[in-house]
């Protein structure tokens, strides 16, 4: 797709082609996660990663992995068309102070921070700059995340092609209205603790009648990656799946029963209202 002017955004494969220039504002773990999940896939080459960070700490592993690394955030803007905004919600207004003047149009501002909604980033970036949410969770590091995206009034349907593009290599990835980031942050983005939580409980109950701990480990995390797989690729509600491993009088149900009386599927119902209230409550802090 040819761009006149230099202005025009050109098509994702094109974008891609051109080995587009991605930059990390902050160097933590969901932003490694997302590049070694760009890197694995091998949507961006490492070189034209470059990720910034005040000292060193986080800023070793991505050179190990071949990225760029610098100490400034300018930079990072400078070198970049696609930058990622992933310093801590704290920290966050004074990098948008900080990187505001290198902000251009041809530039898209992808914020992982929790709490900051697009039109406050709006507000402080120059008028027209092509602003987008992102919400990850962390098993983008092994290329099966769950993130959501909500784009901001500047940007096209380039752009949010663009970005699913790239992050498709990382898990599913969807794009909503910004009111769901927040139930996503309890669905998912807590949710994997959750998951981890019950999957220790399976093994545990492994080990109680006599099997090995590595291995009960190991059958519980690949029960739940099959479950999930099968409800990924069926398109079936989970009750109907359920339904079909239950036999009449056999062992299933038996153990539903117990699951049942322990409240479990109210509880996790809780966890994720209580995940989400909590997104919401730091959102207004």
């Amino acid at each position: 797709v040819a761009s006149g002017g230099g202005v025009a955004v050109p098509s994702p494969a094109a974008m891609e082609a051109a080995e587009l220039q991605v930059g990390f504002v902050g160097a933590g773990r969901m932003a490694g996660g997302l590049a070694r999940g760009l890197l694995r896939a091998g949507k961006v080459p490492a070189g034209s990663i470059l990720a910034s960070a005040p000292s060193d700490k986080n800023l070793d592993a991505w050179r190990e992995s071949g990225c760029r690394t610098t100490h400034c955030n300018l930079e990072v803007l400078q070198e970049s068309t696609l930058v990622f905004l992933a310093t801590k919600p704290h920290v966050l207004p004074g990098v948008l102070q900080e990187i505001r003047p290198a902000v251009g149009p041809h530039h898209i501002i992808v914020s992982l921070v929790a709490g900051v909604t697009l039109q406050t980033l709006q507000r402080v970036l120059p008028a027209g700059t092509k602003v987008l949410r992102l919400m990850p969770n962390l098993p983008c590091v092994v290329q099966a995340g769950a993130m959501v995206f909500a784009r901001g009034s500047g940007v096209g349907d380039n752009e949010a092609t663009l970005l699913k593009s790239l992050l498709s290599s990382c898990g599913l990835c969807e794009e909503i209205p910004e009111s769901y980031i927040n139930i996503h942050t309890g669905l998912s983005g807590s949710g994997v603790a959750y998951v981890y939580l019950f999957a220790e409980a399976l093994a545990e109950g492994a080990v109680k009648m006599g099997m090995p701990g590595s291995l009960a480990s190991r059958i519980a995390a690949q029960t739940l990656l099959g479950a999930a797989k099968m409800m990924l690729e069926t398109g079936e509600h989970p009750a109907k799946l359920r339904g079909d491993v239950c036999t009449p009088g056999g062992t299933t149900i038996h153990a539903l029963h117990q699951l049942e009386k322990g409240a479990l599927r109210a509880t996790v119902m809780s966890a994720v209202e209580a995940a989400t209230n909590r997104a919401r409550d730091m959102a207004e802090d």
